[in-house]
């Protein structure tokens, strides 16, 4: 099973350019596949897997509670997995062939409003620390860009043009494209205050090519800002459930509302399709009047800035 299960994952990565993320995910969900079968029929070998094994997995992570977007997640990773068997000659026969994929309801992404942003981002300037520096400027640059936190975290210093007009910063997304997003003002300000005058204080090794360093001065993680993010939340007393990918978002609805064409959008997110892109124009008229009656300078920055 692992000697397989590994030809495919380097076959997602080399042939598929697939990213690191999604290779990880690939692996944890074949793993899970992998120890469930293992358990149902006492073999190690892919080839004694049958359609009713996969439907008992199937059951076996709705009984556990798995929501239906996860579900379908792994269905799809494990109809993927054994097209690629039987196209390799590994199985004779493939046992997803005939399964249906589980349906998942799209829903609305979850955004802040402009004033529920001004509320989260004032929070880290409360503190005179390095630490909260560096958050106000994570937080500024999430809200500009609209890049994922893994993006985010993955910033070395040099993908940074200070000296460039305008001012622009490069980030590697999914299947390793850069794309490169110029910065309004007020984002630039933060950034130059921090590489600076605060990165030096929280960097030990000279060496380190992090733009954004933990306490350790070790480049910081997705977890890291996540922790970061959740607290930041709570002192501002918003009652929304508030993730990383909630500020990346509210950069895209807020982009359209001020009337970004939906394609430079979808450049700004690194989408691969525009379909993607178009489940943030499924807002109600009423809540565009009610999000921005009000101009909000940070938009207007941006869109001046694209």
């Amino acid at each position: 099973m692992d000697e397989a299960t590994s030809q495919f994952l380097n076959f997602l990565a080399v042939e598929k350019n697939a990213s690191s993320n999604t290779t990880a995910a690939y692996r944890n969900d074949l793993g899970q596949l992998a120890r469930y079968v293992q358990e149902k029929t006492g073999g190690t070998e892919w080839t004694a897997v049958r359609q009713e094994h996969i439907v008992g997995y199937v059951s076996n992570l709705r009984e556990r509670g798995y929501k239906d977007a996860t579900v379908a997640r792994k269905v799809a990773a494990a109809k993927s997995f054994f097209g690629f068997l039987a196209a390799e000659g590994f199985i004779d026969d493939d046992p997803t062939e005939h399964l249906k994929s589980p349906q998942v309801g799209k829903s609305l992404p979850r955004a802040l409003t402009p004033q529920e942003v001004d509320e989260l981002l004032e929070q880290p300037g409360r503190r005179n620390t390095p630490e909260a520096r560096r958050d106000k400027t994570m937080l500024e640059l999430l809200y500009a860009t609209g890049l994922r936190v893994s993006e985010l975290v993955a910033l070395d210093v040099t993908d940074v043009a200070l000296e460039s007009d305008p001012v622009t910063v490069r980030c590697t997304g999914k299947g390793d494209h850069d794309r490169v997003r110029p910065l309004h003002q007020r984002a630039i300000e933060e950034l130059r205050q921090y590489i600076f005058h605060v990165r030096p204080k929280l960097v030990r090794n000279r060496r380190e090519v992090a733009l954004f360093v933990n306490r350790r001065g070790e480049r910081l993680t997705r977890q890291g800002f996540w922790l970061i993010l959740k607290n930041y939340a709570r002192e501002a007393g918003l009652d929304k459930t508030i993730t990383p990918h909630t500020l990346r978002h509210t950069f895209a609805t807020h982009m359209l509302s001020g009337g970004m064409p939906l394609r430079n959008v979808q450049e700004a997110l690194g989408h691969a399709s525009i379909s993607t892109t178009q489940i943030y124009t499924h807002l109600t008229d009423q809540q565009k009047r009610d999000d921005y009656d009000n101009a909000h300078p940070r938009a207007y920055e941006r869109s001046t800035a694209d």
